[in-house]
């Protein structure tokens, strides 16, 4: 049996920005509010942070990992005036229903699960739209890693969202997505001694070696109309930056609002390395949403 990394295991953590949600200096910038809602007949446990005048909102939307509220990356947000709910993923911590992960095999990337994952994401949404007084306020979907394939699924059934934002997020079907992690066995030193053609002719030929039902997240992003941005670091082994953002050029060649950032010398986990570049990069475009929005 593969490692758990091998079926996307995310490896962000919710210790790694530094300032916590119980932090004094928080209360002149923003407030917390435990808050829960329904989805799909259980109850999920979030917690939203409101800034005194957010000029954005977001919903954080978790990797395969077993991930409770993500109290310091709400924090970052919300200091930067971007109202945000962080909630316990389906099956763990306050929230109910059944946790399908990693640990328990690929049934995480099954469609069935991230259909109710996106469910959940969405259900989310609308929770924290509700506690926004400030109308035109923008709306938005941000997460991690297989939050890729959850996010477009969740904005497609949401009208609310207005934009979303992928962290290392996989724009390819989740049977690629097993064939490039199953080639690069979580070797760190992967692309010192691969090339991206011998990637490319791998995913396309490689057998499959678990059969279920499939997500192309490419589905949702056809129908969408709403700016997305993705970050990417160019030493990725868990997922295809390549192959990503080719077809991301194929979206944008067709005037689709989507753009991306590519780090090079980052792997999989842009979000919580050591450089503070990427996550700031997504904040300032979140903020030009709004200006954007205005403009209309």
């Amino acid at each position: 049996m593969m490692k758990c990394y091998l079926l996307f295991m995310l490896c962000f953590s919710s210790r790694l920005f530094g300032q916590t949600a119980s932090d004094s200096t928080h209360e002149a910038l923003f407030t917390i509010e435990n808050t829960q809602f329904k989805s799909a007949g259980i109850t999920l446990a979030g917690a939203i942070f409101k800034p005194r005048h957010p000029n954005a909102a977001v919903v954080i939307v978790h990797g395969s990992g077993q991930e409770r509220k993500m109290a310091e990356v709400a924090s970052l947000l919300a200091k930067k005036g971007i109202a945000v709910l962080t909630y316990d993923k389906r099956g763990v911590g306050e929230s109910g229903g059944v946790y399908a992960g990693p640990e328990v095999g690929t049934n995480n990337i099954d469609s069935a699960n991230l259909n109710l994952l996106a469910s959940d994401a969405s259900a989310a949404a609308n929770k924290l739209s509700s506690s926004l007084k400030q109308k035109h306020v923008p709306l938005g979907l941000l997460g991690f890693s297989q939050a890729g394939w959850i996010i477009p699924m969740a904005a497609e059934k949401n009208s609310l969202i207005n934009f979303i934002v992928i962290f290392s997020g996989p724009v390819v079907t989740s049977q690629e997505q097993l064939r490039f992690q199953f080639y690069t066995s979580g070797k760190s030193n992967f692309w010192d001694t691969h090339t991206e053609v011998e990637v490319r002719e791998h995913i396309k030929n490689d057998p499959d070696r678990y059969q279920f039902s499939g997500s192309d997240p490419r589905h949702a992003l056809t129908v969408l109309k709403i700016p997305g941005l993705w970050i990417y670091g160019g030493k990725d082994i868990q997922a295809p930056v390549g192959l990503s953002i080719e077809r991301l050029d194929i979206f944008k060649a067709e005037g689709k609002p989507y753009d991306y950032q590519l780090f090079p010398s980052l792997g999989h986990n842009t979000a919580s390395s050591k450089t503070v570049n990427p996550m700031n990069i997504a904040i300032e475009w979140i903020k030009h949403i709004k200006k954007s929005m205005k403009s209309k």
